[in-house]
């Protein structure tokens, strides 16, 4: 066993997370809840509690976030049938995810607060999105570019098709 621990910089993420590049919504100071708040296409499924939305920056074309419509930062924060809906509703965009992409796999979870990697700490979100063997590929590790083979239109409609025929 080494003493060296190797590391493999994910350069492309940086945009992501800093606060300058992020999507600015007007009518709110949060970008999920301004997301939520205008409603077009981003928005996949609106439910009752909780919605579903692509994800503006996707590791994979499929990315998308389940969320509640309230602000919260925590599931804690949660009454029982937000929290209820939006594991239903995680479940719904995993199956959506496996009807419109036939992927080989999907991740799906939370980075709930800032040490957690969230970066939008504020408004709890969980990401589901469809992996397929070798997704991964030399552009992201040697490039500092994500390769997305879609664009977000062609996603949603895609999401939103397979969400409506579950």
């Amino acid at each position: 066993m080494s003493d060296r621990l190797d590391r493999m910089w994910a350069t492309w993420r940086s945009d992501y997370v800093a606060d300058s590049v992020r999507p600015k919504h007007e009518s709110a100071e949060c970008v999920l809840c301004g997301v939520l708040e205008e409603g077009g296409e981003q928005v996949i499924h609106p439910g009752e509690h909780a919605s579903v939305i692509l994800n503006a920056f996707p590791y994979n074309s499929g990315h998308v976030m389940v969320l509640p419509n309230t602000h919260v930062a925590t599931l804690s924060d949660l009454s029982p049938e937000a929290r209820a809906e939006l594991f239903e509703l995680l479940h719904l965009a995993i199956e959506a995810i496996n009807g419109a992409y036939s992927p080989d796999g999907v991740n799906f979870g939370a980075n709930i607060g800032r040490g957690a990697g969230a970066g939008i700490p504020d408004h709890l979100h969980l990401h589901a999105l469809p992996r397929w063997h070798g997704d991964t590929n030399f552009m992201t590790t040697v490039g500092g570019t994500r390769v997305v083979p879609e664009s977000l239109s062609d996603t949603a409609a895609k999401v939103r098709a397979a969400f409506a025929n579950r």
